[in-house]
């Protein structure tokens, strides 16, 4: 724990618990390993095209049916028609999904979790959140709350203690992933569009379990982050409670956004003339929104959660982009290599989500048959590692500058990332020779330095700054230039909504 933060006691209201401040961890890690790791990473089957932002605004009537995440196989085996169910029928004989335990727990017997926390400690990652129970009810871990519906739903094998202690011996926070608002062994109906999931929050013995098992997870893993995803099931008050309870266990943790608790509209949408009105307004709106996943903020919450999705500007609170390397969370053996992130998306994607006051949250699926990482999946772990051990001092543990984004005089991205008196500039895939960036000015004494690199020259101009960016960093997906003296003289309208 750092010892300058401020231990607090909270009462069990959104007014107390909105004055928990962010920790100094969080802000200052910028990236983080999800891992989507279920039963359905055994087959690992979603259909390849379409990503999950296309079919909300193409095909939302038959977004879940065809969804890319796999781990939403279960589900999609619900619709006889989807390409998963005919899947299911030609490679798996039509067996029940619960078959598939057995075969993700005969692969633990050759898992190395230290190899794992190790690989994602090279990677650059701070921390790590791992799914402990996804929407199949599937619990990572020996449970002691007994599911009613479905007896020894879980793994034998202490899957989340394992990794909780092999994380921390690399260094990373540890944290967890809750599926409370989705149990398919309470609520087995098949989804298929935003209001079926607002219906499908399991009620009756549900909310008494899943608070039971959150607060199993948090006294056994003390979690660095609370993960929560889809809604919570429990009445305002209770959940205002869990939170008091967490920080006082764990007072440098953080919870997510996404803990909507049912209220009159989740209630109104178990009718289906309602939801079929709802649907058909959120169809509409889908056809032309920009802000497909971004969860609506709650009474409460440490930082927000945009999926596959980033912002445009910097924000004030503390977010997360989370997406997977691929179009899916969980393993999905149809991806192709041209379906995963590149170079660029990836490592300019993460100075971008720095600039704006975010992290990233990039998920890792293992494969189901052998508890391996896809190949696809190390390589771009791999460029990760090349890539902080030479900018992790540009992004680590540093704060929005008083703008994100700007450009070259010649139409170089530009972003910006600031820690003391230093302002760190990246360049996207710069040439070698001079470039000005515009709007920015020098105090006297101002100098600049390569990151990773050496001095550089700086001359100021009415256009801006000019400096030399030498051939054998020219083409890199971002360079960074550490400035000390740097001013911004870019106007407001310039700058935009960058602030």
């Amino acid at each position: 724990m750092d010892p300058d933060y401020q231990r607090q006691v909270f009462s069990p209201s959104p007014g107390s618990l909105n004055t928990h401040e962010v920790p100094a961890w969080f802000e200052d890690a910028k990236f983080g390993i999800f891992m989507h790791w279920t039963l359905s990473s055994v087959p690992a089957f979603a259909p390849r095209g379409k990503d999950i932002h296309q079919l909300f605004r193409e095909d939302y009537w038959n977004m879940q049916p065809q969804s890319p995440y796999s781990e939403w196989y279960q589900n999609s085996l619900k619709f006889p028609w989807s390409p998963a169910a005919k899947h299911h029928r030609e490679v798996w004989n039509d067996c029940p999904y619960s078959d598939f335990q057995p075969l993700w727990e005969a692969a633990l017997e050759d898992w190395d979790p230290d190899a794992w926390a190790a690989t994602f400690a090279a990677a650059g990652a701070k921390y790590f959140v791992l799914v402990t129970k996804h929407h199949d009810g599937y619990c990572l871990w020996p449970s002691e709350v007994t599911n009613p519906h479905r007896a020894d739903w879980f793994s034998k094998r202490d899957v989340v203690g394992e990794l909780a202690t092999a994380m921390r011996k690399h260094g990373l926070r540890f944290g967890l992933y809750y599926s409370g608002g989705i149990d398919w062994t309470f609520h087995p109906a098949p989804l298929r569009t935003v209001a079926e999931f607002l219906g499908a929050i399991p009620a009756g013995d549900y909310p008494e379990y899943a608070e039971a098992q959150a607060r199993e997870l948090i006294e056994r893993y003390q979690p660095d982050v609370l993960w929560n995803d889809i809604a919570w099931p429990t009445r305002p008050e209770r959940l205002w409670q869990l939170f008091a309870d967490y920080y006082a266990a764990v007072p440098e943790g953080v919870v997510n956004d996404r803990w909507a608790t049912p209220n009159f509209a989740t209630r109104l949408v178990q009718w289906k003339p309602v939801r079929w009105v709802l649907d058909w307004l959120i169809e509409r709106s889908m056809r032309t929104s920009k802000d497909t996943l971004h969860p609506p903020p709650t009474p409460h919450s440490d930082f927000r959660t945009p999926e596959y999705a980033t912002f445009d500007s910097i924000k004030k609170k503390k977010w997360e982009s989370v997406r997977g390397i691929d179009q899916s969370f969980g393993y999905n053996r149809m991806s192709l290599p041209e379906d995963h992130m590149t170079a660029g998306e990836l490592l300019w994607g993460i100075v971008d989500i720095a600039s704006k006051n975010g992290n990233l949250l990039l998920n890792v699926g293992p494969r189901g048959e052998d508890a391996t990482i896809p190949p696809l999946q190390m390589e771009r772990l791999q460029w990760l590692t090349v890539f902080f051990a030479q900018n992790g001092e540009a992004i680590y543990g540093t704060r929005p500058w008083s703008r994100a984004a700007g450009k070259t005089t010649a139409g170089t991205e530009l972003r910006f990332t600031a820690r003391d008196d230093r302002v760190f500039v990246f360049l996207k895939q710069p040439a070698a020779g001079a470039h000005t960036l515009a709007g920015l000015g020098a105090d006297a004494g101002a100098n600049a330095r390569l990151v990773g690199g050496g001095e550089i020259s700086l001359t100021v101009t009415d256009a801006g700054i000019t400096i030399e960016i030498p051939a054998a960093r020219a083409g890199e997906e971002a360079v960074a230039v550490e400035f000390r003296g740097l001013r911004d003289n870019a106007t407001e309208e310039e700058m935009g909504e960058s602030t």
